[in-house]
């Protein structure tokens, strides 16, 4: 064999060689991108799925919430009632009332009950006798629906035997109206009413979950309120049955179905959107992944690059828009901002004149000095630790709230003791809250020294809403910061003559 022949036979193994390591390397890549790809698309998928659980966790919480308070707005507007003396005095029943006598001091409670009946779309206001006689607005519907039987089956939505009051709808089949009743005397229980559809303010979900099903159902699986009206007075839907079962807090989801349920007296908020409408995100961009995939296969390491950014985007888009819907503070584990606004705001709204509560607004002196000198991870740990000591320092009752970068606000709620005064409470409280900030662990690690001031203002003598109270405690915490800082002020008038901010 010639020198010639030997380099061509040369060549060719050469380029047997080399389309070998070609055709080994596009298999190696078209593995590669293939496996990179499904761990993917099963990462997207776990990330996806666990922060829509977390996120309609937190919107049934929030309408747990809202019923709660919608509920208590109710109850509050009908004790008002028993300011008129003769509501919980007179009794129709007793038969040696004089009848002109009986007729004028049913007039006066008429009168009453009718002027705080415009306070809400009430079906019902009125106060109904063992007798069956009734005053205030009593409507034809439900003389209608209860019959000579109005006071014993009113009687009988009485479920709360400390309290002597209770909610019930469904009465004869008729979920249109919900009820609540509360016993006045042995002969008497006031009761108002309203239609189930005004529960639409209450169960209002945001625009990112509007094909989201709000459902209140009772123990019995019957719904309450749907925004489907006629859905209302059925069972619920045996799939979304099923997965509630016995269950008062919890989220499920499987390939049909992402539900949510939270307890609420004895009625249930129950949360529902079909599986596939509220991944239908993720399936487009499971099909764009693999789409990709195979050209990354064909462009190697430059594709895959892109495929990688193309993945991260939608994800990081998609999880940032879940983390603002989350209810709590991710760094503190406490309520952020507008969630705590929003508690504290319905609590002062909804707060009688003769109920204590106090704000208190803690900010932390030279916050940036220990970003500055310590780093920002040192800042972070600091402002973890805030929220512990606040855990700590108040109770579950309070109401605990991240609403700025190093200041927190608590609203307290009504304290009872023997001997023990709210103020001295709040200042208790106070005190504690300065001694244990300076003494947290994060201080001693940092090796800087850590304090807080503390404004106070108390409702409903510095205020009677969230603003006004919010203002007076702003006002508080500038005097502390005056004062020196690592102290605490409650609010006084002072403060405004004086030209406080």
């Amino acid at each position: 064999m010639s020198k010639k022949q030997r380099t061509r036979k040369d060549l060719r193994g050469i380029r047997l060689i080399q389309a070998a390591m070609i055709a080994g390397y596009a298999l190696l890549v078209i593995a590669t991108v293939a496996i990179v790809t499904r761990l993917a698309v099963k990462k997207t998928d776990t990330v996806l799925k666990n922060k829509v659980v977390t996120m309609t966790s937190s919107l049934s919480m929030q309408m747990k919430l809202n019923l709660d308070s919608y509920m208590s707005r109710m109850e509050t507007i009908a004790t008002l009632a028993f300011g008129e003396r003769l509501s919980y005095t007179y009794d129709a029943a007793d038969p040696s009332n004089d009848e002109y006598d009986a007729i004028n001091k049913e007039k006066t409670i008429s009168d009453r009950l009718y002027s705080l009946c415009i306070m809400e779309n009430f079906v019902d206001y009125g106060i109904v006798y063992s007798n069956n006689r009734t005053v205030g607005k009593v409507s034809n519907g439900t003389s209608g629906l209860f019959g000579d039987r109005m006071y014993d089956e009113l009687s009988s939505m009485i479920t709360n035997e400390r309290t002597e009051d209770g909610w019930s709808t469904g009465k004869n089949g008729d979920f249109r109206r919900i009820y609540y009743v509360k016993r006045v005397h042995k002969n008497a229980v006031l009761f108002i009413s309203f239609y189930a559809n005004e529960l639409n303010e209450v169960f209002d979900n945001p625009e990112t979950l509007s094909d989201m099903q709000i459902r209140l159902i009772n123990e019995d699986m019957k719904m309450i309120y749907s925004k489907d009206s006629r859905e209302v007075g059925q069972e619920l839907p045996k799939e979304i049955g099923d997965k509630v079962g016995s269950e008062t807090a919890a989220s499920f989801m499987d390939n049909e179905y992402l539900v949510s349920v939270n307890k609420c007296g004895d009625w249930y908020v129950v949360c529902s959107i079909p599986t596939p409408i509220i991944l239908n995100e993720k399936n487009d961009m499971t099909r764009y992944i693999y789409m990709t995939g195979a050209v990354a296969a064909l462009l190697a390491a430059l594709v895959g690059l892109y495929l990688s950014y193309l993945l991260a985007a939608p994800v990081k888009s998609i999880v940032a828009e879940l983390d603002n819907k989350a209810r709590t503070d991710r760094l503190t584990g406490i309520l952020n901002k507008l969630t705590f606004e929003e508690l504290a705001g319905s609590t002062l709204e909804n707060s009688l004149e003769n109920e204590h509560r106090a704000m208190v607004i803690l900010d932390i002196d030279d916050f940036k000095g220990v970003n500055d000198t310590c780093g920002h991870a040192a800042g972070d740990r600091l402002l973890e630790n805030t929220g512990a000591i606040l855990r700590e320092v108040f109770t579950d009752n309070d109401y605990l709230g991240r609403i700025g970068g190093d200041e927190f606000c608590v609203l307290v709620n009504e304290r009872t003791g023997s001997g023990e005064t709210f103020n001295s409470y709040i200042e208790e409280r106070c005190a504690a809250l300065s001694e244990a900030f300076r003494e947290n662990s994060t201080a001693r690690e940092l090796g800087h020294k850590v304090s807080a001031s503390i404004g106070v203002a108390v409702y409903p003598m510095d205020g009677r809403s969230f603003e006004e109270l919010y203002s007076a405690c702003d006002k508080a915490l500038y005097r502390s910061k005056k004062k020196g800082k690592d102290t605490y002020c409650f609010y006084d008038s002072s403060m405004e003559s004086e030209g406080e901010r």
